[in-house]
């Protein structure tokens, strides 16, 4: 009788173990074999429209991003009446993901009209339903490279704009690229290191980065308490046979070009990044393409190369 019990109670400690690894191991499958999720979301510049927003939002919606960036080009005639862009942009289901302010003037004569030019930008953005502001600066000198006091004081005017900007909900991100100050990773480091995290961000371009010498992907770890943005951008090097207005590189859809784009997911994913990504093509890198045919290119190698959903 008492082995009967025992072997009873064998049987049914057994059982549970087993059932209880076999629901681990369920549990463990169904984990693996989960959708990826991530917090990066995926926008797309208008600049490739050359000033033609309504063509743009209209194709960017229809790809189906979720996100636009538009220039200081709309400032314009849009000024007074924010509201009739805002409305198009509901009514494509586009929200404003970042708004390009220009450029920062370093020369002190020029401060408090640079500042007041992109507060103003900050306004209208606010009113747009956006809340990032991007910033550039001033053609890096011809004949030298830019000094550190000269790369500071891009911070430090920057840090002045991002204050005020940050009175009005709108975050001032500094956008690094070629031919100004920030041009390489150095300069980019002195300029992150002195900007001031309580009312500067950066948004990191891969492909001007990746020109300028350092690998985006890298930087993306460096910076991770940095980071606000990005612009998803590709760029094709050497450029010899003289094509491209004499310049050795040319800027092309994702995928085409030098920049690991999918290292820079990685990264991303890495360090549990959330925020926008936009991606950014100045300009048809080809005359017989469209803007339209050069977003859908971009957009197949994010949804079918890195199987990424927008």
């Amino acid at each position: 009788m008492k082995e009967s019990v025992l072997n009873r109670r064998q049987f049914l400690q057994s059982a549970g173990l087993s059932a209880l690894a076999l629901s681990a191991g369920a549990d463990a499958l169904a984990l693996h074999s989960a959708p990826h999720k991530s917090g990066l979301q995926i926008g797309y510049s208008a600049i490739t429209w050359g000033g033609n927003d309504a063509q743009a939002i209209k194709d960017i919606s229809g790809l189906g991003f979720r996100g636009i960036q538009l220039r200081a080009n709309a400032f314009g005639p849009y000024r007074t009446k924010p509201s009739e862009l805002k409305a198009m942009l509901d009514a494509a289901g586009l929200q404003l993901c970042m708004f390009s302010s220009g450029n920062v003037e370093i020369d002190p004569a020029k401060e408090q009209s640079t500042i007041d030019q992109h507060v103003a930008h900050a306004s209208f953005v606010k009113a747009l339903g956006g809340s990032a502001l991007q910033l550039t600066n001033n053609v890096r000198p011809k004949d030298r490279l830019p000094t550190t006091d000269e790369l500071k004081r891009l911070a430090e005017v920057m840090n002045k704009i991002g204050q005020q900007t940050a009175d009005l909900g709108v975050q001032a991100v500094y956008h690094n690229h070629m031919h100004q100050l920030g041009e390489t990773p150095e300069e980019v480091d002195v300029i992150v290191q002195a900007m001031n995290p309580k009312y500067m961000r950066l948004l990191l371009d891969i492909a001007h980065y990746r020109q300028g010498g350092g690998l985006p992907e890298k930087a993306v770890i460096q910076y991770r308490d940095m980071i606000h943005s990005l612009h998803l951008k590709d760029t094709m090097s050497p450029i010899t046979d003289g094509t491209n207005n004499g310049r050795a590189y040319k800027f092309v859809e994702l995928g085409r070009g030098n920049v690991d784009v999918a290292a820079v997911f990685k990264a991303l994913d890495k360090i549990k990044f959330k925020g926008w990504g936009v991606v950014e093509l100045d300009g048809v890198p080809e005359k017989d393409k469209t803007a339209a045919q050069c977003a859908a290119i971009s957009k197949e190698y994010i949804t079918k190369t890195l199987k990424f959903k927008l």
